[in-house]
């Protein structure tokens, strides 16, 4: 799911949390900014989170639901770019890796 809210606004601002707070409470976990994921078994699910959604989508929002087979996401490649530090705490504190 991919969503555009408006921020310019409080009131905006407010809505767009209150969007998050669903999703979030309904089992969608966050792939990158404005972009959710949640994992259904079977065309009722899907169509049960559909409405769910609609039903909770800011007056100003704008959503978009892509319904992906899990042998679809399964084959999904994450590329990160080049991270200029990574830091991991151990037992001596912080160590660079």
């Amino acid at each position: 799911m991919f969503f555009d809210l408006p921020t310019r606004t409080k009131k905006n601002r407010k809505d767009a949390a209150k969007f998050r707070s669903f999703l979030i409470k309904n089992g969608f976990d966050m792939l990158q900014f404005s972009v959710y994921m949640r994992v259904c078994k079977g065309r009722a699910c899907v169509d049960t989170f559909k409405r769910r959604v609609k039903e909770n989508t800011p007056k100003k929002g704008n959503v978009r639901i892509l319904p992906v087979p899990n042998s679809f996401y399964e084959k999904m490649d994450i590329i990160i770019g080049k991270q200029t530090e990574i830091k991991k705490i151990g037992k001596r504190g912080i160590l660079d890796l």
